[in-house]
Formats: structure tokens, C-alpha cells, sequence
């Protein structure tokens, strides 16, 4: 199989085809600056803290590789409308915690220090990829403050050796289609301003998936090579929902369906996009996401009802 093939194996036809269109990216407009947050006996982070203050808590948990930005800035403005909407880089990634060691204990751990540090007492979380395993591991060892989850292209455990391969490829591989669309980035016929607006969106993506380095993801693929939620996963009693990729050839869709099946009563809401829907096919993910976040947040208030 071919660089080519590889790659769009991993992203899927949506996915794929966005890579090569400058204009499928959402806009970056309006994103906000994430701020320092210290994290006592940690390290520190940034923190981007959007939506009313009163609202449900949501904090979304980005996949390997990427930012809590990079992730999740095309669901910010509709989910935080009537959520209060968290957004952090884990440890190793991007502005995230900087220690000696990488496991997705710690980073679930620092899920609820984010939580302690802003004041929320109970929050959904989502998760996307890595951030999905890590939003599991969040509602295993603290469930008195997990209300709820919603898990993205991720699953229950991840085989190890080929699929780390093809990973890192996947994802350098992605940096240089970033890197080449920022530096070119014409659209035949665009006028100028729009041209260049797209032009700063890619640069942005560019510096935000810059800001991990390879070494941070190849320990991190190393780690979630051995996650493995499925001795306990079926012990979660929490309203959950599973937003599947069904494209996706980095976390077959099978083994994201299977991960829904472990849930009792988990919703499963699927779209035809690859591994990098957050962003690729956010036409398609950020509705999904919506509708997963509603479900179960409406199945929260029953519970506690």
C-alpha cells in the first residue's frame, strides 16, 4: 500500500478529500486565546472557559497529536450556547502539563484538577481519539463527578504495532499537507480577502499541530497501545453516547460501535467522515456532537429527577 493509500485509509474519503481543499477547513475567526491554569502539585496548562457560568459543565478532551483547540474549535460557539464549554491541552500536548513520565491515569487525573482549579463540581466529558480513553478512565476513577460522556471516534482498547506505524505516518504526513497549504494556499478564482483569511486558518491548524512534538506523540501512541477499558467499561452506570466515525481507518468503526455496545444504554450517532471528522468534516461532527451532548445531558436531569 502507498503513502497515498495509507493516508486515506487513516482519514477516510471525507477526510481525504478536505486535506486537498484549502476551503474545507472551518474558520478560525473568533477562536479564543487559551489562558495559563495552574494545577496545584501538577504543572500548568491553558484553559480556554466559554459559556455561562450557570450553565451544565462540558469539558472536552482532545485526541493525540492534536490541541484542546485544534480538536474542538468547530463545536465551541454552538455547544457553548447553553453549556459552559472547557477546553485544555493535556499533559504533553501543546501548552499541557510538562513531566517526567506520559500516562492517560495522569491525564485523567488532571481532568478533574482542570474541574477543582475553575470551581465545577460535576461535568460531562467528551472525548475525541486519545481524549476518548482518557474521558473513560475520568468516569472509571472519579464517577461521583463525571455526569455524563460522550465519546468520539475512539474505543476500548487499541492495537498496538502496525496501526502505531501507520499513525505516525498518518500524522506526519498531515503536518506537511498543513505546512504546504499555508505556504500555497490558492484557491483558483477566491478573491483575495477570502483567500487569505483561509490562508491564516491553515497556519493557525498548522502551528497548533506543530506545538506537539513527535517524540510527545510517539510515547503517547505507545501508552494508548495499552489502554484496555474492557474488564471494567461495563461497570459505568452513566448516560453516555458514541458519536462513530464510520469511515475511520485509524480506529475501525467496528471497535467504535463495540465500545457503544459496552455501555448500557448508550446512544450511538454515526457519521461517514475518517479519523479527522473534528475538523475535516465538522460540517458533519459538529451536529453530532450536538445531538450526542443533548442526549445526554437530557438523560443527566432524568436521572437525577
Amino acid at each position: 500500500m502507498g503513502a497515498e493509500q495509507v493516508l486515506k485509509s487513516a482519514l477516510g474519503d471525507v477526510g481525504w478529500q478536505a486535506t486537498r481543499k484549502l476551503a474545507t477547513i472551518p474558520s478560525t475567526a473568533g477562536v479564543p486565546d487559551p489562558q495559563p491554569l495552574a494545577l496545584p502539585g501538577r504543572g500548568q496548562t491553558v484553559v480556554v472557559d466559554v459559556g455561562p457560568r450557570h450553565a451544565p459543565a462540558v469539558i472536552l478532551l482532545h485526541s493525540v497529536a492534536c490541541t484542546g483547540l485544534l480538536t474542538w474549535y468547530p463545536v465551541l460557539e454552538r455547544l457553548s450556547v447553553n453549556h459552559r464549554v472547557v477546553v485544555f491541552d493535556q499533559r504533553w500536548h501543546g501548552q499541557g502539563i510538562r513531566s517526567h513520565e506520559f500516562s492517560l491515569t495522569d491525564c485523567a487525573d488532571d481532568v478533574v484538577a482542570v474541574a477543582d482549579a475553575l470551581g465545577i463540581d460535576r461535568f460531562l466529558v467528551g472525548g475525541y481519539s486519545m481524549g476518548g480513553m482518557v474521558g473513560q478512565l475520568t468516569a472509571h476513577r472519579a464517577p461521583d463527578r463525571v455526569s455524563g460522556l460522550v465519546l468520539c471516534s475512539t474505543a476500548s482498547n487499541f492495537r498496538r504495532g502496525l496501526r502505531q506505524r501507520v499513525a505516525l505516518d498518518v500524522f506526519g504526513r498531515t503536518l506537511h499537507l498543513l505546512r504546504d497549504q499555508a505556504r500555497i494556499g490558492l484557491v483558483q478564482g477566491e478573491p483575495r480577502r477570502e483567500r487569505l483569511a483561509r490562508l491564516e486558518d491553515h497556519r493557525w491548524a498548522l502551528r497548533e499541530f506543530r506545538s506537539t512534538s513527535p517524540w510527545a506523540i510517539a510515547v503517547a501512541l505507545d501508552e494508548i497501545g495499552r489502554f484496555d477499558s474492557t474488564p471494567w467499561l461495563h461497570t459505568l452506570d452513566l448516560p453516555a453516547a458514541v458519536v462513530v466515525t464510520s469511515r475511520d481507518g485509524f480506529i475501525a468503526a467496528a471497535h467504535q460501535r463495540t465500545l457503544a455496545r459496552r455501555i448500557a444504554g448508550a446512544a450511538t450517532y454515526e457519521i461517514p467522515a475518517g479519523h479527522t471528522a473534528c475538523v475535516f468534516a465538522a460540517d458533519l461532527f459538529v451536529p453530532a456532537v450536538m445531538a450526542a451532548c443533548t442526549s445526554v445531558q437530557a438523560a443527566a436531569r432524568s436521572s437525577v429527577a
